[in-house]
């Protein structure tokens, strides 16, 4: 394992914990408690406060600033964690902040998600994998995001909401519902704008699936049924479309309502 690169200028705690082959630039700053696994960058300026852990291979880039109080006026110093993935790209002015006691008490991102300049994850946010967020996307606290959506630039989400697994948002939307998976969604307020179909292609979906899920949306946008009984229609279909098991128990257990 190649030793770690580190910048003189660099200010690290004696209490973080630094893999052997981590590569820190000029001025960044890592604070107490702060965990970074094998392969991760950091770059110039940034500034990282623990309790944070990063997984291997992360990148951070310049001036971002991770794990940092929340911004929760009831925030007294509790001790709260960070936990970010394996392989995540945090780019410029990025802010992620640390969990809250009132709820878990940690913000979590998983595997393999880019968080574009300007984004910033509030506290107990919890992301999942392959998710995208473009420049600018906010999430307010407690918001989760599940697998391999995608957030267009300057997309606001409001507190407590879900967006739902290989969603879409357009540029500029404003969400302060739940957003079930594969939706494409736009506007402020979001309004649906169909399936995401163009995503799925890419993620290797079936035709026969994409054409199902496009039933489903019907049932659930288009055919005037109560939400309750499209629901019930589109668990029926799941039997032979298991790809539809995610909508249909995403709407069923949706507790602020969906984007309709």
């Amino acid at each position: 394992m190649a030793p770690a690169k580190i910048h003189p200028t660099a200010i690290i705690d004696p209490a973080a914990v630094i893999a052997d082959d981590v590569e820190i630039g000029p001025y960044a700053i890592i604070g107490s408690e702060v965990e970074l696994a094998a392969g991760c960058v950091v770059g110039p300026h940034a500034v990282l406060r623990g309790p944070t852990r990063i997984g291997a291979g992360t990148r951070v880039f310049q001036f971002a600033s991770v794990g940092e109080d929340p911004q929760d006026k009831k925030y007294a110093g509790e001790r709260t964690s960070l936990v970010i993935g394996a392989r995540n790209v945090i780019r410029e002015y990025a802010t992620v902040h640390r969990g809250t006691a009132q709820d878990k008490g940690e913000t979590r991102i998983g595997d393999d998600n880019l968080l574009m300049a300007y984004t910033h994850v509030a506290h107990d946010c919890v992301i999942g994998n392959n998710v995208i967020m473009a420049n600018a996307a906010s999430l307010g606290g407690h918001v989760e995001v599940q697998d391999w959506a995608i957030l267009g630039g300057f997309t606001i989400v409001h507190q407590f909401c879900r967006i739902g697994a290989h969603s879409f948002s357009a540029m500029g939307t404003v969400i302060a519902k739940d957003v079930p998976p594969y939706l494409t969604i736009g506007g402020h307020p979001a309004q649906p704008r169909g399936i995401n179909a163009e995503g799925l292609r890419r993620r290797q979906f079936a035709a026969e699936a994409i054409a199902a899920l496009r039933r489903a949306y019907r049932l659930l946008y288009l055919s005037q049924l109560k939400l309750v009984d499209a629901v019930a229609q589109i668990h029926e279909l799941a039997k032979t479309y298991p790809e539809l098991t995610p909508l249909a128990d995403f709407v069923a257990d949706s507790s602020r309502s969906i984007v309709r």
